[in-house]
C-alpha cells in the first residue's frame, strides 16, 4: 500500500509587486510530496453552475444606517467593484486576483483567485452591512467561499484514513529549487497531532473545513481540478480549478514555479505527474493535497467577529448566525497553523530532536500555512496532514485569537480550541514585542526547522521560545518583510485589537511603531506617498518574557517609497484604530495622518473602475529567465525530466517561466512586455488588485464609523522655526545643527538655505553643505515642513566663513561612473536610483551631476546640493571597483534612464 507522503508545503505569498520585482515570491516547499489529483478513469462529476452571483451586482437600492463623505465614498468604491462591467468577479461570482490578467506576483496570473482575495471580500462586506443593515452579501460571500474554497468530500476522498499518531512521512526543505527533489525518509520521528481525533469528533466528519490557498479561476492552466469533482476535468471545464505553484524552498520566486493540480492523477506533466519534480519515492500513487494560508482563515474570522458585533448592535444578530458558525468552526482547523511542521518539539536542531506527543509541538503562532492531502485511490486510502515550523509576524492575527478565545458566538466547539487560542493571543503580542526595532517597525519572525532540516543553528541566533529569529522568513527573492504591506498588515490587527479591548501590550507596540510610520508618510495637494521597501540589520535581543531586552542590536532602515493604494490603506486604517483607541497628541496626530493620507488616495487615484496607480514592472524582464547554474535564477527542472502542461507546452531542463505559460503571449498587453524583452524600457501597469480596493474601502467606512463628525480640518498651521542653529566650516563643506521643531501634526524634515537658497535637506537635526567656494562668507538658514507641506519660517541666520582651499586634488574626471534609472513611477511622481562605482583607483569625494531639474527633499544615501549629488559620511569614498547607491523620491515626470557624470 502507498504511504503518508509528506510535505514540504507551500504557501501563499502577498499579492504586489514591489518596485523592480515580483514581490509575492512564496517559497514555501509546498505539498511537496503528496500533490492531488483525481483518477482519471470514471464518471465526471457536475461542475458548479457558471450563474453570476447576486454579490457581484450593484443594488438598485439601500438603506443606509450611517452616512457621512466617507461612507458615501466607501459606497461609490464598493459599487464599482461590484459592478459586473469592471471585472472584478468571475461568471461565478469568484472574486479575481487582480481585474488584469497580466499580473506576475505571488499568483502568477490576475484570474486567478486567492484565500486572501476571499478574506478581503468578507471583509468588504461586513462593512457594507454596518453601513446598511443588509447581511446577505456577507452570508453570500461566505457560501461563496465555502463552494468554491474549501476543498468538498470529493475532493478529499480519504480522509478517513488519517492516523493522528502518524500525521506524515518525513522529507526535508532545501534552500534553492536546484536542491529537488527532495526524499521522503520514514527514519525521521514525527509527532503525534493532538487535534485530529478532537476535530473529527467534534463535527463528526474526518474531512478538513479551511480554505486551499490558490485558484486557476478561468482554468487558464486546464487542468480543471474542479470543487466537487473527483477528477481533473481538463481544458473544456470553464469553471474554477484548484492548484498551486510554490512547493521547493525559501528562494523558489514566483518566476521559478512550476504550477501543477491540486489533484495528480498523472494526466498531465510527466509519467508520475509532477510529482517527482519536488519528492523523491520508490513509487509514486496519485493523490491530493491542499495548502491553507492561515494568514486569510483568520482575516475571515476577524471579519465574521466585527459582522456579528454590528449585526448585534443593529438587533439582528440571527442575520450572521449561521456565518459566524461557520467561521467558528474555521477557527477551530486554523489551529493546526499552531503547530511544528510535524510536530516535533520547539528548539529543534537535528531531525533527531523529540518528537511531540501532545501539546509540547505547538508554538502557538500563525505559522506560514498548513496541509493535508491523501490518496485518489479509495480502495488503497492513506491521508496526512502537517503544520509548519516557519511563523512571519506579517501572519499573526492576535485579533483573530481573542476572538476565538473570548467571543462565546466565536469560541470553538472542540473542548481544547478556546485554550489554545487564549494561550496564541499571548504568544502572538509577545512576538511583536520580540521583533520590533528600536525605530518601531516589526522585524521578520522565527522558525523551529532552520534551513527548513531542522539543521544545526548557529550559536549565536537570536531565539523565542525555542524558535530561531529569521529576518526573512520563509522566501528569499525578495526578502519576505522587505515589503511594507507586511507592516500594514500585520499591524492593522494588533490596532483592532487594541481600539476594540484596551490591551496594553498591544498599546506598548503602537506608541512605538506609529510615529516611526507616520515620520515616513508624506501627504501634499497634488502628490502622496508611503514607504514600500525596507531593509534590515542586526537581530533582536533572546526573549526572556520576564526582562525584554531592547533590542539596540535590531536596526531597520526604509529604503524606497512609493503609492501602493492598498498598502496606503491598511497603514491608514492601522493609524485609524491606533487614534480611536486612545486620547492624546500622537492619537490626534495619527487621526489625521489617515484622514490625510484617505483623501489623497480619493482624490489623486480614483479612477472609473476604482483606485490604482500606474507601475513599472522591470521585473518582467524574468518572463523568459532560463536557469543557467545551480543556484541561479531560473525555473529548474532535473536533467531528463520531461512533460507538458495541459496545453501542450514542454516541461524541461531550460524551460522558463514564459514556456510554461504561453498563453500570455495572447494576453492584450503583451506587447509592451515583448518589447521590454527585446531591450526596450521596462512596461508601466495599471492595476486593479481586489485586495487593494478593499483594503481602501474598508478603511473610509471604518473612518465615519471610528469618528463621525470628527473630521480635521485642512491642515494649514506652519511648524515652529528652528531654533539654535549653529554653523561650522571646514574647508569648503559646512556641518550645520539646530534645535528640533514642533509641529500641531507632525514635522517631516527640514531644509538648509544658503544665502537664501536651498542647498541641502535633512530628516534629522543636522546637515552638511559640501561644495562651497573656499574663504567665502555665506549665510545659512533652516526651515521646517511638516506632512501636509507647510514650511515655517527661516530660521535666524548665522554667518559662517569657508577655510581656504586645500590644496588637494580637483576632479578627476573618469575616476568612476554613475547610472541613473527610475525604478518605480506614479501619476505625479516617481522614485529613481544612481548607482556610483569607483575606478581602478578609487574615488575618494565621488560627486555626481544630478538629473536635469530634480529637486526633492527625499533621498538616502548621498546629499543633494546645487544639482550635484555627493556621498553621505559613510559612502563618501569609494574603494576601486566598489559601488554605492543613492535613491529618491521626487515629483514631476522620471527623466530618461542614463548615464551621469560623475568626478
Amino acid at each position: 500500500m502507498p504511504r503518508e507522503l509528506a510535505q514540504p508545503l507551500s504557501r501563499t505569498p502577498r499579492p504586489h509587486p514591489e518596485p523592480g520585482r515580483a514581490r509575492r515570491a512564496v517559497a514555501v516547499g509546498a505539498a511537496l510530496a503528496a500533490l492531488a489529483a483525481l483518477a482519471a478513469a470514471g464518471p465526471s462529476a457536475a461542475a458548479p453552475g457558471t450563474t453570476a452571483a447576486p454579490a457581484a451586482s450593484v443594488p438598485a437600492e439601500r438603506t443606509l444606517l450611517v452616512d457621512g463623505e466617507y461612507t458615501q465614498r466607501f459606497l461609490e468604491l464598493y459599487d464599482k467593484v461590484h459592478d459586473p462591467a469592471n471585472g472584478y468577479f468571475s461568471p461565478q461570482g469568484i472574486p479575481y486576483h487582480a481585474v488584469e490578467t497580466l499580473m506576475v506576483e505571488a499568483p502568477d496570473y490576475g484570474h486567478e483567485t486567492t484565500s486572501e482575495a476571499y478574506s478581503f471580500w468578507l471583509w468588504l462586506e461586513t462593512s457594507y452591512g454596518q453601513v446598511t443593515g443588509d447581511w446577505e452579501p456577507f452570508n453570500h460571500a461566505w457560501d461563496t467561499l465555502e463552494k468554491y474554497m474549501i476543498p468538498t468530500t470529493e475532493n478529499q476522498p480519504t480522509n478517513a484514513a488519517y492516523d493522528p499518531a502518524k500525521p506524515a512521512t518525513y522529507a526535508p526543505e532545501f534552500d534553492h529549487p536546484s536542491q529537488y527533489p527532495s526524499q521522503l525518509d520514514t527514519g525521521v520521528s514525527v509527532g503525534r497531532d493532538p487535534i485530529g481525533a478532537e476535530l473529527e469528533s467534534t463535527y463528526g466528519t474526518p474531512e478538513v473545513y479551511g480554505m486551499h490557498w490558490l485558484a486557476d479561476v478561468d482554468n487558464v492552466y486546464g487542468f480543471g481540478a474542479a470543487p466537487g469533482s473527483s477528477e481533473l476535468l481538463g481544458p473544456d471545464h470553464e469553471g474554477t480549478s484548484y492548484i498551486n505553484t510554490f512547493q521547493r524552498g525559501p528562494q523558489e520566486s514566483v518566476w521559478e514555479t512550476i504550477p501543477q493540480p491540486s489533484m495528480d492523477d498523472f494526466s498531465y506533466g510527466g509519467e508520475n505527474g509532477y510529482l517527482d519534480l519536488f519528492t523523491g519515492d520508490a513509487s509514486y500513487a496519485k493523490q491530493w493535497k491542499y495548502t491553507n494560508a492561515p494568514d486569510a482563515d483568520a482575516r475571515a474570522v476577524e471579519a465574521a467577529y466585527w459582522a456579528n458585533k454590528f449585526a448585534a448592535e443593529q438587533g439582528q444578530p440571527e442575520a450572521v448566525a449561521d456565518t459566524v458558525g461557520k467561521a467558528s468552526k474555521m477557527g477551530d482547523y486554523l489551529r493546526y497553523a499552531l503547530f511544528d511542521k510535524y510536530f516535533k518539539t520547539p528548539g529543534c536542531e537535528s531531525t533527531s530532536c523529540a518528537a511531540g506527543t501532545g501539546r509540547d509541538s505547538a508554538h502557538y503562532l500563525l505559522s506560514w500555512y498548513y496541509a493535508w492531502g491523501g490518496a485518489l485511490d479509495t480502495a488503497s486510502p492513506w491521508a496526512w496532514r502537517i503544520g509548519s515550523s516557519h511563523a512571519h509576524f506579517g501572519y499573526q492575527n492576535p485579533m483573530a485569537a481573542w476572538a476565538l478565545s473570548n467571543d462565546p458566538d466565536l469560541e470553538p466547539a472542540s473542548p481544547t480550541a478556546s485554550d489554545d487560542w487564549a494561550t496564541s493571543l499571548d504568544r502572538q503580542l509577545e512576538l511583536y514585542q520580540w521583533l520590533q526595532a528600536p525605530e518601531g517597525g516589526i522585524a521578520g519572525g522565527a522558525t523551529n526547522s532552520w534551513e527548513g532540516h531542522y539543521a544545526d543553528r548557529p550559536d549565536d541566533v537570536a531565539t523565542f521560545y525555542g524558535m530561531a529569529y529569521q529576518e526573512a522568513p520563509v522566501y528569499h527573492d525578495p526578502p519576505s518583510n522587505q515589503w511594507m504591506g507586511m507592516q500594514g498588515w500585520g499591524v492593522e490587527r494588533i490596532a483592532q485589537l487594541y481600539e476594540e479591548t484596551g490591551d496594553e501590550r498591544a498599546e506598548a507596540v503602537l506608541d512605538k511603531w506609529v510615529p516611526w510610520v507616520m515620520d515616513h508618510i508624506t501627504v501634499t495637494d497634488d502628490s502622496w506617498q508611503v514607504p514600500s521597501n525596507l531593509a534590515w540589520s542586526g537581530q533582536p535581543d533572546d526573549w526572556d518574557p520576564a526582562d525584554p531586552g531592547d533590542n539596540a542590536g535590531l536596526s531597520v532602515e526604509v529604503t524606497a517609497y512609493g503609492q501602493d493604494v492598498g498598502v496606503a490603506g491598511a497603514l491608514a486604517r492601522s493609524l485609524m484604530y491606533y487614534a480611536a483607541g486612545g486620547e492624546g497628541e500622537q492619537h490626534a496626530q495619527a487621526q489625521q495622518v489617515a484622514h490625510d493620507l484617505l483623501d489623497a488616495i480619493w482624490t489623486q487615484n480614483s479612477d472609473p473602475i476604482g483606485v490604482s496607480t500606474t507601475e513599472t514592472r522591470a521585473d518582467y524582464s524574468r518572463f523568459d529567465d532560463v536557469l543557467t547554474s545551480e543556484g541561479g535564477d531560473g525555473v529548474y527542472v532535473p536533467e531528463g525530466w520531461t512533460g507538458t502542461m495541459p496545453n501542450g507546452d514542454e516541461i524541461g531542463a531550460g524551460s522558463s517561466f514564459l514556456d510554461l505559460r504561453s498563453f500570455y503571449t495572447d494576453d492584450p498587453q503583451w506587447q509592451k512586455v515583448q518589447d521590454h524583452l527585446d531591450g526596450g524600457p521596462a512596461p508601466e501597469f495599471t492595476y486593479h488588485r481586489f485586495w487593494a480596493q478593499t483594503a481602501v474601502a474598508t478603511a473610509l467606512a471604518d473612518y465615519d464609523r471610528l469618528f463621525g463628525e470628527d473630521v480635521p480640518t485642512d491642515d494649514t498651521t506652519a511648524p515652529s522655526v528652528p531654533q539654535g542653529v549653529t554653523a561650522t566650516a571646514d574647508g569648503t563643506s559646512v556641518s550645520v545643527s539646530w534645535s528640533a521643531s514642533t509641529d500641531d501634526t507632525r514635522v517631516t524634515g527640514y531644509s538648509v538655505l544658503v544665502d537664501g537658497e536651498a542647498a541641502t535637506t535633512s530628516s534629522t537635526t543636522s546637515a552638511t553643505v559640501t561644495g562651497l567656494d573656499p574663504e567665502t562668507t555665506y549665510e545659512i538658514t533652516v526651515t521646517a515642513r511638516d506632512a501636509a507641506g507647510n514650511t515655517s519660517a527661516a530660521s535666524e541666520p548665522v554667518s559662517v566663513t569657508t577655510g581656504a582651499d586645500d590644496g588637494g586634488p580637483g576632479p578627476v574626471e573618469g575616476a568612476c561612473t554613475a547610472v541613473y534609472s527610475t525604478t518605480n513611477s506614479w501619476s505625479g511622481g516617481y522614485q529613481g536610483q544612481v548607482v556610483v562605482t569607483a575606478g581602478d583607483d578609487g574615488a575618494p569625494g565621488w560627486a555626481v551631476t544630478a538629473p536635469a531639474g530634480l529637486s526633492t527633499t527625499n533621498l538616502w544615501g548621498g546629499v543633494l546640493s546645487g544639482g550635484t549629488i555627493t556621498g553621505a559620511a559613510w559612502n563618501a569614498d569609494l574603494a576601486p571597483g566598489a559601488s554605492t547607491t543613492v535613491g529618491f523620491v521626487a515629483n514631476g515626470t522620471a527623466p530618461a534612464d542614463g548615464p551621469l557624470a560623475c568626478d
